[in-house]
């Protein structure tokens, strides 16, 4: 043997010395039993997420790789035995390198039906807060809170990927009566999980109420153990073929897109919808829906608070704000409430949604409103609570046999005649209106055209198209001047009865149908002096 050879075999045996002792050392840093390795997990997930923790079985192995494969694992909160566990994962699967471990990373962890209870938000009131000052103070908490997760940090192992599937959150309510809000996710990726960092994550979930599917990407934590409302979260989202139809009275396909941030309690949302086939039952014509929103989220509990809404169908466009919350104790759902504002509209768009024939007049719309949808199982046409103000200018009607009558009324309201008329006449609508249990209230209705003004004051039911109106026409012209010959010479006898203050008042009433009105001169109002509609 060489002497450069037999040098080699110091080297060769303390090199392997090296490596056993660098392996025992490994070794004594991870304990070998499945026992001992399943209390390490307990004692750590205990300590790092400030609960109660249980694992059913756990099996570990070090050999090719380290790998531990374990079943029921149950998180609590601390003095909570009797609640419903924070976290429940049926069977569950993690590997790492023995250079990885050393460095306090574990390559990849695989979770099988997991199930997260989100709990009340303790600190809440259970009255509802003011809707403008939550949102306020949901802005304000977002941006405070976005840096603010460290401090629950905990120097700990970081799971480079954590792959998770037949998973589910659930939102449960204060209120005892109140059904949670479940979200179904097919498939969850986490990486650089850690309690220190913001983990970046991605997620195909199946939302509840509407059912479509939604894809999501972005950041979530650093996890707030103490407070996890205030967990922060970031990213985008898109929500495809959501089914409108589980609403009652309207349906559709809706999709969305958009991005989010803030905290978990307190989500701030800035998307656009599309829903091409949005059809009210009631009207029964599909049209496409188009909105661009901003809204605030609370996860804890679904509730929402739309701070601005522009949405635009037809040729018309709306803005709104408001906010879907829980439904008062006793009833099952949310009630919307919204402030509508619609200053571009065209009064056949809006006719579209409601009635199932053609619109019967076109024209321009500006209306303010106030919109409340409560929950139930009626149509929406049944629940829906409007109470506001319109005015529809420059309108014509649809029915040659209509439009004529309003021509007729505006001609001899003036007085005109044959050679002085004109087919080109318009009208002017404005009014307050109420609607509730289908049926719309109209306590002041003023129709107007060139020489007459109608007022009127009364009710139409939606769904068997009804009339009930009383009020009165006032013209320019005296009785005796709408006619002429002989009838213009009779009719001058009553032109005192209905002249009043320079202007020809007369009682009537709009009764039937709408597509056969009954208008009809109220002969007990002639006679009295001061009657007002």
């Amino acid at each position: 043997m060489t002497k450069r050879r037999r040098l080699w075999i110091p080297a060769l045996v303390g090199l392997i010395a090296f490596v056993i002792v660098a392996v025992l050392a490994v070794v004594a840093a991870v304990p070998l039993t499945s026992d001992a390795v399943r209390r390490r997990m307990v004692a750590t997930l205990s300590e790092r997420l400030d609960a109660d923790v249980a694992i059913g079985t756990l099996h570990w192995r070090v050999f090719p790789t380290i790998h531990a494969e374990g079943a029921d694992l149950t998180l609590r909160r601390h003095g909570h035995d009797d609640a419903k566990p924070l976290i429940t994962i049926k069977r569950f699967s993690a590997d790492a390198g023995l250079a990885g471990l050393v460095h306090k990373h574990v390559a990849h962890v695989t979770i099988d039906g997991l199930d997260i209870e989100v709990p009340p938000n303790d600190q809440d009131n259970d009255d509802e807060a003011d809707a403008g000052s939550r949102r306020a103070r949901g802005r304000d908490e977002s941006r405070a809170d976005q840096g603010a997760g460290e401090s629950d940090g905990y120097e700990g192992t970081i799971i480079d990927t954590l792959d998770a599937s037949g998973a589910q959150v659930v939102i449960n309510p204060k209120k005892k009566n109140r059904a949670p809000r479940v979200w179904a996710i097919h498939a969850l990726r986490l990486r650089n999980v850690g309690a220190r960092q913001a983990m970046p994550f991605d997620a195909a979930l199946t939302n509840g109420v509407p059912p479509g599917e939604i894809a999501t990407t972005g950041t979530f934590g650093p996890w707030q153990r103490k407070k996890p409302g205030r967990t922060p979260l970031d990213g985008a989202f898109t929500f495809a073929r959501a089914d409108l139809s589980v609403f009652h009275g309207i349906s559709g396909i809706l999709s969305a897109r958009g991005r989010f941030g803030g905290v978990l309690e307190r989500i701030v949302i800035n998307g656009e919808t599309e829903t091409p086939d949005f059809t009210i039952k009631v009207g029964g014509h599909p049209f496409g829906l188009r909105t661009k929103y901003q809204a605030t989220v609370d996860g804890t509990n679904g509730d929402t608070y739309l701070d601005r809404i522009d949405a635009r169908f037809l040729e018309s466009s709306l803005v709104a704000k408001g906010s879907v919350i829980d439904a008062p104790p006793g009833a099952h759902g949310r009630v919307v409430a919204l402030d509508i504002v619609m200053g571009q509209a065209r009064v056949e768009d809006v006719l579209r949604m409601a009635i199932k024939t053609e619109s019967p007049m076109q024209g321009a719309l500006q209306l303010t409103t106030k919109f409340l949808l409560p929950p139930g199982e009626a149509d929406v046409a049944d629940r829906l609570r409007l109470d506001g103000r319109f005015t529809m200018a420059r309108v014509r009607f649809a029915s040659y046999d209509v439009q004529g009558k309003i021509n007729e009324l505006s001609h001899r309201s003036r007085g005109l005649g044959p050679d002085q008329r004109s087919d080109r006449v318009v009208s002017n609508f404005q009014g307050r209106f109420r609607l509730a249990d289908g049926r719309l209230t109209l306590p002041s209705l003023t129709f107007s055209v060139p020489g007459a003004n109608v007022q009127l004051a009364g009710r139409y039911a939606l769904k068997p198209e009804t009339l009930d109106f009383t009020g009165a026409l006032l013209m320019d012209a005296k009785v005796s001047e709408t006619q002429t010959g002989i009838k213009s010479l009779l009719l001058k006898v009553v032109d005192p009865l209905f002249r009043r203050n320079g202007r020809t008042t007369i009682p009537i009433h709009v009764r039937g149908t709408r597509n056969e009105p009954d208008f009809g001169l109220d002969v007990g109002r002639v006679f009295k002096r001061g009657d007002k509609p």
